[in-house]
């Protein structure tokens, strides 16, 4: 069921990107593993996925030693900067940085790594809808961390990422991910050492098309992949 379910995800992932006059190539998509258990992501795996993503550092860091190694791990959710040691050096993406401080510690940590050598590709989260309840900077701080992140010689902001509101119709968040797209281009043009902006992480399970018609590079799909959570026992995809 779980193959059936990614394969057919990806299938809707490919047409909404040649329905733009994209590469179906150009985008990836992330099976969002929250509060399902290895088993099931191995399954996925076995049906061709290999981009992971986790919203809590705990529960990515226990997969990671479970699940096989060419897994391109994502970290998707809020994180501490208590809790950057833990997963830097084991994530492909952070996507979720939202401040200088933040961006400061994976800095550090990453510093710590292969004498050195070692680089953080991450993401800055941006809260384009203005919600109170979500992470995130607000647009019009983005260029300015981007400078401030710049000077950072372990760090490499790869682009931007934005969770949406949840929604009834998928086209009431165009507008988000079309503000991201233009934040995006205007960062790109302003030329600024150690940023590139060639990574979009928007759009979830019930709205990843509209995101990758308005140039998502990077779709983040858990319910539709996995099914519904059970959240009975434990405090999105």
């Amino acid at each position: 069921m779980l193959k059936e379910n990614y394969s057919k995800v990806l299938e809707n992932v490919n047409a909404a990107a040649k329905r733009a006059g994209r590469n179906p190539s150009d985008v990836t998509l992330i099976a969002v593993g929250k509060m399902h258990e290895p088993g099931e992501l191995q399954e996925v795996y076995e049906a061709g996925c290999r981009d992971f993503g986790e919203n809590k550092v705990q529960e990515l860091t226990g997969k990671i030693v479970v699940l096989p190694k060419d897994i391109r791990w994502h970290l998707i959710g809020h994180l501490q900067r208590n809790k950057v040691k833990y997963i830097v050096g084991k994530t492909s993406l952070i996507h979720s940085v939202d401040s200088l401080r933040l961006a400061e510690e994976i800095e550090v940590q990453t510093n710590k790594l292969n004498g050195g050598s070692l680089v953080s590709d991450i993401l800055l989260e941006v809260n384009a809808s203005g919600e109170i309840s979500k992470f995130g900077i607000r647009p019009e701080e983005t260029l300015q961390l981007c400078r401030e992140i710049s000077a950072l010689r372990h760090i490499r902001v790869r682009g931007l990422m934005t969770v949406a509101p949840y929604v009834d119709d998928p086209e009431e968040n165009r507008s988000i991910f079309r503000k991201i797209k233009s934040l995006s281009l205007d960062i790109r043009n302003a030329n600024i050492d150690n940023i590139s902006m060639d990574v979009l992480s928007m759009g979830m399970s019930g709205d990843y098309e509209v995101a990758i018609e308005e140039g998502a590079t990077i779709v983040r799909v858990g319910t539709s992949i996995f099914g519904a959570r059970d959240y009975s026992s434990q405090s999105s995809d």
